[in-house]
């Protein structure tokens, strides 16, 4: 009997707003690594200067980064739109990501009913500073023409999903709520003391940690500045990289805050246990994953009241997320945890109990394997 013919792998458009590693990036990498050789990606990015996520994608993956590809970016115009779908139609699924891919969303709505286009999914993760106030009116008019020939619409959050639905008036069956997951037992294990490279731990003071790309959206100095009136007793990590740098160092050196920029670090099972209190200090969120490794961690946490937090840490968790704005609130919380040990150890429990239950990666997992397969028509 002769063999079979090999099926062709399905090829992904992956249109993102950046690649540098965030948290809708790291999901991204994640799903990417998991199905390995299944699939073949090409990624393009609406900052094509940031890439800092390439460098996670297992090397077994055949992923792509084109230099000629159409631009994300410029003047809403029939020609370039016309561009962007003809660079679509060579694809098995296009996944865009954000509000920086949304033109890609905009070209394939208007060329969809002229062109052989194929399935598009749409992911929103969040918004930029820009909208951390409110939602832009001219955007939201945009997102519902555009989504118009979407196949789905995903979001991590209840907040979004609200907003989908009743902002840009997304059909219910089209708006798909997949909860982030992570791989909950990676976190489980003690740390090594020099996870985090270059620390050095004052022992007459707690760790109070973050992860977060160095964004304005993020208010890092507002995290500075709540630690100011506790700094003979607390310390300050924070993880990650970004435009802020500076402006955060500038901040804890004019208020002698012991701040330690540890920069981009990968594989964050290997580090957050190191903390004693993780911290959020943006002005805002959505469904953040670093959170998530913070409860797998069994951290206790301390937020500003923004996205879905509230909701995600455990019932025992939540009298610490305090209002955005209010950064005494803030400080007032981390006082209390670094006074009562036993309380930072019963919310740590809590938290890590209510991450193994709910967010685990296995279910996110399968849920963007079935849409997606659904989507290609196809498993894989």
């Amino acid at each position: 009997m002769a063999d079979s013919p090999r099926r062709k792998r399905p090829h992904i458009l992956h249109a993102h707003s950046t690649f540098d590693l965030g948290g809708k990036e790291a999901r991204a990498v994640r799903l990417m690594n998991h199905w390995d050789g299944r699939l073949e990606h090409t990624i393009l990015s609406a900052q094509p200067d940031a890439m800092g996520a390439r460098a996670q994608i297992n090397p077994a993956v055949e992923c792509h980064f084109p230099a000629d590809a159409p631009s994300l970016q410029g003047w809403p115009a029939p020609g370039r739109y016309g561009r962007l779908a003809r660079y679509m139609a060579r694809f098995d699924l296009v996944l865009t990501y954000n509000w920086g891919a949304m033109d890609a969303v905009m070209a394939h709505r208007i060329f969809s009913p002229l062109m052989r286009l194929p399935v598009l999914i749409h992911h929103e993760d969040g918004f930029n500073a820009d909208e951390a106030d409110g939602l832009k009116l001219k955007r939201n008019y945009f997102r519902r023409i555009a989504l118009g020939s979407a196949h789905a619409l995903v979001v991590p959050s209840t907040r979004l999903h609200d907003i989908a639905r009743d902002v840009w008036y997304q059909r219910d069956a089209k708006v798909r709520l997949i909860p982030n997951g992570i791989d909950v037992t990676a976190y489980a294990s003690p740390v090594a003391a020099d996870a985090i490279p270059g620390l050095v731990r004052d022992p007459a003071k707690l760790l109070v940690g973050t992860l977060a790309g160095l964004r304005a959206v993020k208010n890092l100095p507002r995290l500075v500045r709540a630690i100011a009136p506790l700094k003979d007793r607390l310390q300050l990590v924070i993880v990650g990289e970004g435009p802020e740098r500076d402006a955060i160092a500038q901040e804890a050196s004019a208020h002698g805050v012991d701040l330690h920029l540890a920069g981009f670090m990968g594989e964050p099972w290997r580090f957050v246990g190191a903390f004693d209190i993780f911290a959020l200090s943006s002005d805002s969120e959505q469904f953040p994953i670093s959170l998530v490794e913070a409860m797998a961690a069994g951290l206790p946490v301390v937020s500003t009241d923004v996205g879905d937090v509230r909701a995600m840490v455990a019932q025992e968790n939540r009298a610490f997320v305090v209002p955005r704005d209010d950064e005494s609130a803030l400080t007032q919380a981390l006082l209390h945890l670094a006074e009562n040990a036993a309380l930072r150890t019963a919310l740590g429990a809590a938290n890590r109990q209510r991450a193994q239950a709910d967010y685990a990666e296995s279910n996110m997992i399968k849920c963007y394997e079935n849409l997606y397969a659904d989507a290609l028509n196809m498993p894989f």
